[in-house]
């Protein structure tokens, strides 16, 4: 019996088996103006699959977009049984709509799916789900590079019951977004506020997985921060530097040996293993000009190297935005300037946008790239 339920627990959805409804009553397409709000422009479509511990899981369906009804006492609603992803689709100038690496994060997905208790998927057959919901949405993805359509896979526990335990019966779907550039009259460096009374994760902790409780306790203190005139948080770990608002951190600097190097958070497990982090270092690596190292550094040491002039610039790094060019940060009410050499971003920070851009537009051709049409 319990063998049975192990294997029914672990198995997975077939993409051949996907049943597809389309809507009667397309949306409106939005405008591609600076007035489009990241993640509004929802499309016509989603796909769904729905899994419990007696039947397994359904077959996938793509269906008209619509409202979810759950029990008042689902799982997710009281203890956070969910995770998500994140990611887009391109259109290139010749037509062909790309998808950035997403292997990546279908297995991130399948980690931060198991830290929260939910049930075990093959990452391929939900990628193969989504590629076929991209190309039902296809009108929905602009050919301005910049635009493109965002991808939030999510996974929630979803079974009635006030108990703290695995989830019963959950629900795997994504939903698709026209977006626009995150910069859309270019960049705008970002002033970073440091406080070491809070934390966004801590050793042991969830902070390498995807999921909305590691997000929803820094709204409140972004929030608060922001109506102070500071852009994001830089969040500490015990003193180390760890993230950026909601995206991996990077500085490019002269190290105390006077050798020129690009570094980030080793991933300790209190680090989000970013997409973009991992493009961004493998680029370099690639590039091979300067020295590339992930590891620990204390907020001290990020300022020390700032008060000494062995900054040359740094830089946020996410799905939403590519590079986030960082100006300023306050630590301890003392503010600290950092280089930015081209008025709005830094040298490097801009050619790590225009190389990353160059690949998810299909402009040079890149294994990165994961071709949908």
């Amino acid at each position: 019996m319990w063998f049975r339920q192990l294997v029914r627990f672990s198995s997975s959805f077939s993409s051949k088996d996907l049943k597809i409804r389309l809507t009667s009553s397309p949306k409106k397409k939005p405008e591609l103006n600076e007035k489009l709000l990241f993640g509004t422009a929802l499309t016509d479509h989603l796909l769904e699959i729905n899994w419990n511990e007696t039947d397994g899981w359904d077959i996938p369906r793509i269906e008209p977009y619509h409202n979810f009804m759950i029990d008042p006492a689902s799982s997710v609603l009281h203890y956070g049984t969910e995770c998500f992803e994140g990611l887009k689709a391109y259109r290139t100038a010749k037509n062909n709509l790309l998808l950035f690496r997403p292997e990546m994060n279908m297995n991130r997905m399948k980690k931060s799916a198991a830290a929260v208790a939910l049930p075990d998927f093959d990452s391929e057959e939900l990628l193969k789900c989504i590629k076929e919901l991209v190309k039902i949405e296809e009108s929905w993805i602009p050919s301005k590079v910049g635009y493109s359509l965002y991808l939030r896979p999510t996974f929630f526990g979803s079974h009635a019951g006030l108990g703290v335990a695995k989830p019963r019966s959950a629900k795997l779907y994504t939903v698709c977004s026209t977006v626009g550039p995150y910069f859309p009259e270019g960049f705008k460096p970002i002033h970073l506020y440091c406080d070491d009374t809070i934390a966004r994760a801590f050793p042991g902790g969830s902070g390498d997985k995807k999921i909305g409780a590691n997000y929803a306790p820094g709204i409140g203190h972004t929030a608060k921060l922001q109506s102070k005139g500071f852009n994001q948080i830089l969040w500490l770990c015990n003193l180390y530097v760890s993230e950026a608002g909601t995206m991996n951190f990077f500085v490019f600097w002269h190290n105390k040996q006077g050798e020129k190097e690009l570094a980030t958070c080793e991933l300790d497990g209190t680090i989000l293993p970013g997409v973009t982090r991992d493009s961004i270092l493998t680029l370099a690596r690639q590039w091979n000009e300067f020295k590339i190292t992930e590891k620990k550094f204390t907020i001290y040491e990020l300022c020390d190297a700032i008060n000494e002039g062995r900054v040359i610039e740094a830089f946020g790094a996410g799905t939403a935005c590519i590079v986030s060019p960082v100006n300023k940060l306050t630590f301890k009410d003392r503010e600290y300037k950092i280089p930015i050499a081209l008025g709005n971003a830094g040298i490097l920070t801009k050619r790590f946008q225009d190389e990353i851009l160059k690949i998810q537009y299909g402009e040079i051709s890149h294994s990165y790239q994961h071709l949908v049409i």
